[in-house]
């Protein structure tokens, strides 16, 4: 049986106000191909196929037009599961209609476990492999409030509760296991590994409050032959373990990312072991980070343009330079070409702007507990009280992202 893992599409992402739905279309328009082109059994998405739990039509047609192109091939099963971006809720309404398409889709974790496994057969209906479909865990789905719990506290609760789901549904595959033969068991999930790469501006946050919910490789059963993970976007294994993977995110999601290798992986099976390969995935948008002194960046736009580039520009002033000014002399440079200015930032003036705040920090930098730790400062509240205060936003913050606007009320 031959598998493709993929993960974190984001469709409907923005970079700097620009939508990237031609990237993404063409991302799955490649995808299809590599279906075809590699015979592939199944695909497996592991989690944030949307960037917002409420998807734009566009967002949502480029995901019903790939669905529809890959159960018309060679691919017999598809299985997605929810991510900390989708809305349980959206991705669960179709199900039953998409299920006729043999495509699974676990927006949240079911009630009954026994609904997150899935046994995937071929086309003389014998039984290839079993799919734990674990989807993006919420705190809410895995762990009791307690009063005057610490924030340690919870967080060992967070892992508590995600062994268990992982060791019930494993459990459960693995004894269905035991009646279909000696098949390969995968495991499929959204989660932060401990140990796990981020990249600068991915987008990328902690999914419980604090640091320590961060899933160590042990956690996971010894009974699974391969884990398809999502979350993180930069690929990797966990672990170093060959079998324990992350596809990462099909596309960069930010300047960040520019050279990072993306890739699918292809995972092959002779009995239960896996052999896997990893197919790059083409860039379809070239993005060009410029920083340096007026000048030198004049001359880099002028380079790119001899190549026709049609890059999107992410550009760093160092030099004592008018804002206004800055602007203006760098869209002159780029008038007439492809290139796309997505950002420009003037060193001196953000130096100037930050001068009340720490060394080398930039506004885009801080997330929201690092804003509500400097009003903490600000206001100089006392340092015994600032804990609980941290705990009580944290709280919210993750409360926040976790509702789902698409459930009903």
């Amino acid at each position: 049986m031959k598998i493709l893992h993929t993960s974190d599409w984001h469709l409907g992402r923005t970079l700097y106000g620009r939508r990237r739905y031609e990237e993404s279309a063409a991302f799955l328009d490649w995808l299809a191909d590599q279906i075809r082109e590699r015979q592939a059994d199944a695909l497996l998405v592991a989690g944030d196929i949307f960037d917002t739990v409420t998807p734009g039509n566009q967002s949502q047609q480029l995901y019903y037009r790939f669905l529809h192109q890959a159960a018309g091939s060679c691919c017999r099963h598809i299985v997605i599961v929810g991510g900390n971006h989708d809305s349980p809720s959206f991705l669960d309404a179709p199900r039953d209609l998409l299920r006729a398409l043999n495509v699974y889709v676990v927006g949240a974790p079911a009630d009954d476990p026994t609904e997150e496994v899935l046994v995937l057969r071929d086309r003389e209906s014998r039984a290839e492999a079993v799919v734990c479909a674990v989807p993006y865990l919420r705190d809410r789905d895995i762990r009791t409030v307690q009063a005057d719990e610490s924030a340690d506290d919870k967080n060992l609760r967070l892992l508590a509760g995600i062994r268990r789901h992982y060791e019930t549904v494993c459990g459960l595959a693995d004894e269905r296991r035991t009646d279909l033969g000696d098949i390969p068991l995968i495991a499929m999930g959204h989660l932060f590994a401990a140990g796990g790469r981020c990249a600068e501006g991915d987008g990328v946050r902690d999914l419980y409050v604090g640091t320590l919910a961060h899933v160590a490789a042990d956690l996971f059963p010894p009974c699974i032959d391969y884990l398809a993970l999502g979350h993180l976007h930069v690929p990797q294994k966990v672990a170093g373990q060959h079998h324990l993977r992350y596809s990462g995110s099909p596309l960069p999601m930010g300047f960040g990312e520019a050279r990072q290798a993306k890739q699918v992986i292809e995972v092959s099976f002779d009995g239960r072991k896996p052999s896997v390969i990893e197919l790059p995935v083409p860039s379809f948008q070239e993005l060009v980070s410029l920083a340096g002194p007026l000048e030198d960046i004049l001359a880099k736009i002028e380079a790119l343009k001899a190549d026709a580039s049609a890059a999107w520009l992410d550009i760093l002033c160092t030099d004592q330079q008018a804002a206004l000014e800055l602007r203006e002399q760098v869209e002159q440079a780029v008038s007439g070409s492809a290139l796309e200015i997505r950002r420009i930032r003037n060193r001196s003036v953000m130096d100037q702007a930050l001068s009340a705040m720490h060394v080398d920090e930039e506004l885009e930098t801080l997330d929201e507990t690092a804003v509500f730790r400097r009003c903490l400062e600000q206001f100089e509240v006392p340092a015994e009280e600032q804990p609980d205060l941290m705990l009580a936003y944290q709280e919210i913050l993750a409360d926040l992202r976790q509702d789902d606007k698409m459930a009903e009320a």
